[in-house]
């Protein structure tokens, strides 16, 4: 079990390292997904479409398409397609590496100093005593299997491009939006008596799954599929990128603190040596 036990925290809670490397590296990967939006805008500045591209109508994976032609009754023509495929392997790679990185025990406490986190729980079976895992111990595992679903998905599209005709790259697709969908849903449950973002979070979430359920209704026949299908994946990464400067900002404050304790302690230690 990562962390340290406290004192002051009841038998069975302990603080998780919030200052390791590891923590921080987690936090700013997932922070870095925004980098999606940038490629996006460039992609689309670059189209060579019949027609300038919109969000409002044009699908999100017709920017990675590789050829320029009709594709299921619509002209696609992106030239930066690689520009496009590339930031979807990159976003999801940061997914995975911020599910790996971002212990259970770090999403438990990381919107609030003060929140302690416990892996177990004790209870009574009969006369024998036994542990089970702590409701919030196991929302957290599931909110970084769902994010590592999530990335997977996202690196699954930008591998197998709409255009080449593979069942993976829509599969991908509904890996990112429902493994995004229900991390968001969850973390926000995690963070709820922690911080006000969980309400953007929860937000997200309900926008990413509900348009998702729309998508999946109406078989994304209506009059601004590109605004549906943007309802669906936007959210996904403006929230996971949010939960990500959430921990990144917590690292950096108690590594700033403890960084602050030590100069003290030091100059403490100093003035009290006697002169020689």
């Amino acid at each position: 079990m990562n962390g340290r036990a406290t004192a002051s925290a009841p038998a069975g809670w302990f603080l998780p390292d919030v200052r390791s490397i590891r923590a921080n590296i987690g936090g700013w990967a997932q922070l870095s997904v925004v980098q999606y939006f940038v490629a996006e805008a460039a992609v689309i500045e670059a189209w060579a479409g019949p027609e300038p591209y919109s969000r409002a109508t044009g699908f999100i994976s017709d920017l990675g398409a590789v050829s320029c032609g009709l594709y299921e009754d619509r002209p696609v023509c992106s030239p930066l397609h690689w520009l496009m495929n590339a930031s979807f392997v990159v976003q999801g790679l940061a997914l995975v590496l911020g599910a790996i990185l971002l212990t259970a025990g770090l999403l438990c406490v990381a919107a609030r100093p003060e929140v302690r986190a416990r892996r177990f729980r004790a209870t009574q079976e009969g006369e024998t005593p036994i542990r089970v895992l702590a409701v919030p111990w196991i929302m957290a595992v599931a909110i970084r299997i769902l994010t590592g679903v999530a990335g997977v998905g996202t690196v699954i599209v930008g591998l197998v491009p709409e255009d080449l005709g593979s069942p993976w790259h829509f599969a991908g697709a509904l890996m990112f939006f429902i493994g995004g969908g229900f991390a968001l849903l969850l973390l926000a449950v995690l963070w709820f008596r922690q911080t006000p973002v969980s309400w953007f979070l929860g937000i997200c979430g309900i926008l990413c799954l509900g348009a998702l359920v729309i998508g999946g209704i109406t078989a994304m026949d209506v009059p601004r599929p590109g605004t549906l299908e943007r309802f669906m994946g936007y959210p996904v990464t403006i929230g996971l990128a949010t939960a990500g400067l959430v921990i990144a900002q917590r690292v950096r404050t108690e590594r700033k603190s403890a960084q602050g304790r030590l100069r003290k302690y030091s100059r403490k230690s100093t003035s009290e040596v006697p002169p020689a």
